[in-house]
């Protein structure tokens, strides 16, 4: 199989593979998804594998930025990863994903998320569990007991994509959050392109929401804020709908500020989907997270990731005043071991004695297992869907 990206004019070669792996697309569908692949395809992201002139497998590797702890980390956000039915089973797709994070290294991510259809294929290159996407169902009712002052909003246009990313990053980095996504100015241009959600803008805070379920309900695919001010009143800016929505879906945080709003809440009905994640650049991407502040550590680490040789053999971890350093050193007594599935769930704030229970990691004796938890402490999520 030859992998290589696709010209921006190659678009539809992908098109029978995708009906083929993810169901039928109608005319305007095609068209609305060609509008949002447009950034990917002009970028030299998009990726297909040829077998005699013909498409068996695909993927997209989104140019995105990941929050960890405050701070945004380059990451290669896979997505859309198919194999042709009749083709399944020869290790195509290993092979593709092979390919991808090598493309992730040269493009100068150190980390690649996705979600996944099937666990196996992405473990066995080393992606783990990471973080989730909690999507709440409510009634829309229960918004209107949400007290709001009023704040100026105004409606986003593709023109406003550049302001829309920064008011939403400059939301993440306050908020000290870990695992959302951080989409460049030409990927909301082509989201608020494709017209399907209501998108409004505070000074800051955004909100974007689309009708659902027949125009019975309202589906809320990101509000972010700063202040409390603005979170009231884009929650209330949603409830306003409730004479004619009757439930209310969004994507949010598992400790969502949010969530204290309404007057009454008993019942959550919280669905999850899992993704994953992959350390591809260990010392870049330890580097460029951020730590809990006044937190320390000093681990000997032995690192064993096959797919990624660069990895492979013993490390120092120094962890101090929110920063971290991986370097390299001679193979000390009492490492704390990982494989690339053990560093991957590490890196996103998996306990230590999770890890240790679920063979994904091997203490060593130093003794610095409880630094280690402290230093990587997260409660990651997302917000994105891709």
């Amino acid at each position: 199989m030859e992998i290589r990206a696709l010209e921006p004019g190659e678009y539809d070669l992908t098109r029978d593979l995708r009906s083929r792996a993810f169901g039928r697309v109608g005319d305007e569908e095609w068209e609305r998804s060609a509008v949002v692949a447009r950034p990917a395809m002009e970028a030299g992201r998009q990726f297909a594998g040829f077998e005699n002139g013909r498409v068996v497998a695909m993927a997209r590797l989104h140019d995105l930025r990941q929050w960890w702890h405050g701070r945004a980390v380059s990451m290669g956000g896979v997505g859309g990863v198919a194999v042709a039915p009749e083709e399944r089973g020869r290790g195509l797709g290993r092979a593709l994903m092979t390919e991808l994070l090598e493309r992730c290294a040269d493009l100068g991510h150190p980390l690649s998320m996705l979600y996944p259809a099937t666990t196996s294929l992405y473990r066995s290159v080393g992606y783990e569990h990471a973080g989730a996407l909690h999507e709440i169902e409510f009634p829309a009712e229960g918004l209107r007991t949400v007290a709001a002052e009023s704040v100026p909003v105004r409606r986003v246009e593709p023109r406003d994509a550049a302001e829309v990313a920064a008011v939403i990053a400059r939301a993440h980095e306050s908020g000290l959050d870990s695992g959302p996504v951080a989409w460049n100015e030409a990927m909301w241009r082509a989201f608020l392109l494709t017209g399907d959600d209501f998108a409004y803008l505070a000074e800051d805070g955004f909100l974007s929401y689309r009708w659902a379920d027949g125009d019975t309900a309202f589906e809320v695919t990101r509000l972010v804020a700063r202040s409390e001010r603005t979170l009231r009143a884009l929650w209330a800016l949603v409830g306003s709908g409730s004479s004619t929505a009757a439930t209310v879906r969004a994507c949010v945080a598992p400790m969502d500020a949010a969530l204290w709003l309404p007057r009454e809440r008993e019942v959550d009905a919280v669905r999850r989907k899992q993704w994953l994640l992959r350390v591809v650049d260990a010392p870049a991407a330890f580097e460029a997270r951020g730590y809990p502040a006044g937190v320390t550590a000093e681990v000997p680490l032995v690192i064993d990731d096959p797919p990624r040789p660069a990895h492979h053999g013993a490390w120092h971890l120094s962890v101090a005043d929110g920063r971290g350093r991986l370097e390299r050193r001679a193979e000390p007594a009492g490492a704390v071991r990982l494989g690339a599935r053990g560093l991957a769930a590490l890196f996103a704030g998996i306990p230590v004695a999770t890890l240790l229970r679920a063979g994904l990691a091997g203490d060593g004796g130093s003794g610095a297992l409880p630094a280690l938890s402290a230093a990587f402490a997260a409660a990651p999520f997302s917000l994105d869907y891709f």
